[in-house]
């Protein structure tokens, strides 16, 4: 695993969703979250909303969805750039909603480079229709942490 960025996110996100990395509001938020595919800058997974994200009418919290949004951000830069970022702009638009138990499907891709600034969006459409549900716009800074210090945050 050392050297290779990609095995070392996906190590990242496994200790998320096994709730040993993190505070547990994230293995919360992306219970049951699986990969579909993952290359160095690109990522899809399918995820089918649990109910614990449910807000007071049975749809997938905002709060939750831009908590997603930003974690899938993450380690979708680290996959790319092999160093922990820090989003310095964050960006939500909202399209429709997600029932609790709805399929959903999100993609996840570098889209620019400019050093020490990464951009990537994070995509959630509902799975079958293809309806877009939310994009996020991340800008990433990178800085020096490194995962184990990350966890410990």
């Amino acid at each position: 695993m050392e050297g290779d960025p990609l095995k070392k996110s996906l190590a990242w996100l496994h200790g998320v969703l096994q709730g040993k990395i993190g505070h547990g509001i994230e293995t919360r938020v992306l219970q049951g979250l699986r990969v579909i595919h993952a290359e160095k800058g690109f990522m899809q997974f399918g995820f089918v909303v649990p109910n614990v994200v449910s807000d007071v009418d049975g749809n997938w919290h905002v709060g939750a969805l831009a908590s997603l949004l930003d974690l899938v951000g993450a380690i979708t830069t680290f996959s790319y750039a092999d160093c922990v970022s820090t989003v310095a702009d964050f960006n939500a638009s909202y399209y429709s909603t997600a029932k609790i138990q709805e399929h959903v499907e999100i993609e996840s891709r570098v889209m620019a480079d400019k050093g020490k600034l990464i951009h990537v969006v994070v995509q959630v459409r509902k799975k079958g229709n293809g309806e877009v549900i939310a994009v996020g716009n991340l800008w990433m800074a990178s800085n020096k942490l490194t995962i184990a210090q990350m966890s410990n945050l």
